[in-house]
């Protein structure tokens, strides 16, 4: 029978016994030294351990909001007490005081389709950092930290831990005339989809619903002409998108659609510079290289109603602007694939309006354009 040593250190609290000493195991590794199931036994027991040393230390908590169509459930990190408000003007109310009592750090919240900018709105106005964050980021954060269940309450917790992990800016919220022009121009997108659905249906249809088709393609372009007064009456009484649409349509091949687009969807337009700019609206290419492999360079994210309304631009400037028609000759004749010159092109046409909103000049055609 092996005997323990009896100069082995007893450790205070243990409950091992004089005979156990020189059999068993330490157990008091730090969790990072752990391995496997212990790891997957003490993550039960206390949590997720990567946000301990993220957390915030002033006192001041990160908070996450889940905004469904009837509740707001909240939760804080670290981990604190969690709320379950209504989504209804008191229930918005009593949040804004609870969590001006709070002080948070910053507040996150997930974009729910139009639920949240109530929320998102009170809670500037009251002066506590808040804003609204793609819905995407916060699924592949969940996941990257084993977050699989899904429930109103488990999001409000991810919410925090995203917030209180990286920590986002806080971006200015638009205001209620920015937030109609957004909302007039999706309008306008659908239409004409559902106009080039039906004028498609057209050509192959039956002669018995072809009278169905063709009243609704009437409507649909009446209710377009409606939207397209509404829009030209709502940057007439804009002053400054007055001045700056007449300033970005001064470029060949930008019409009313990009301009609009841009005023709606992309206001940090001249703020930021032109790789920030062209990698926030998705025009910026992407690397692949890993070791040796170098890969293709794509374009990926980014804000796809700016990007679409640019690549027909950019597919006009070809033709009407001189220096995007140079350049992309350029590169076609040193063998980019269509595609990818045009990409090129719409990274440039961005960049050239980018500087012309910075610094508030128009359209001056180049003196001499050479390929």
């Amino acid at each position: 029978m092996k005997m323990a040593r009896r100069d082995s250190p007893v450790h205070p609290g243990s409950r091992q016994t004089e005979g156990e000493r020189g059999t068993s195991r330490r157990r008091d590794h730090k969790p990072e030294q752990l391995r496997g199931p212990q790891r997957a036994r003490i993550r039960r027991k206390v949590g997720p351990l990567i946000f301990q040393e993220g957390s915030n230390m002033n006192g001041h908590p990160c908070v996450g909001i889940d905004v469904s169509k009837e509740q707001l459930d909240v939760a804080q990190e670290p981990r604190g007490s969690s709320q379950r408000m209504a989504n209804t003007p008191a229930g918005i109310d009593q949040l804004v005081t609870y969590l001006q009592t709070l002080q948070p750090t910053v507040v996150v919240l997930e974009a729910t389709g139009g639920w949240e900018r109530a929320v998102l709105r009170a809670l500037v106005a009251a002066g506590v950092p808040a804003l609204a964050v793609n819905p995407r980021q916060i699924r592949d954060f969940a996941r990257a930290t084993g977050q699989l269940a899904k429930t109103d309450a488990l999001d409000a917790h991810v919410l925090a831990q995203f917030a209180a992990a990286v920590r986002p800016a806080v971006r200015p919220v638009p205001d209620q005339a920015t937030d109609m022009l957004k909302a007039l121009l999706a309008r306008r997108r659908q239409l004409i989809e559902m106009l080039t659905a039906e004028r498609n249906r057209l050509t192959t249809t039956l002669v018995s619903v072809r009278r169905s088709l063709t009243a609704h393609v009437s409507w649909l372009e009446a209710q377009l002409a409606e939207i397209d007064k509404d829009l030209d009456q709502a940057i007439q009484q804009h002053p400054l998108w007055r001045v700056q649409e007449e300033l970005l349509q001064s470029v060949p091949g930008i019409g009313p659609v990009l301009s609009r687009t841009v005023l709606a969807d992309l206001p940090e337009l001249g703020t930021l510079n032109r790789r920030q700019i062209a990698a926030l609206v998705g025009v910026a290419p992407m690397n692949r290289d890993s070791g040796r492999l170098r890969g293709r360079r794509t374009i990926w994210g980014g804000r796809a109603p700016v990007r679409a309304a640019l690549y027909m631009a950019a597919l006009v400037a070809t033709r009407f602007n001189p220096l995007i028609r140079v350049f992309y000759q350029r590169l076609r004749a040193a063998g980019k694939l269509p595609k990818v010159a045009l990409v090129a092109c719409m990274r440039k046409l961005l960049t050239i309006l980018n500087a012309m909103v910075k610094q508030q000049t128009r359209w001056r055609e180049p003196v001499q354009v050479v390929a």
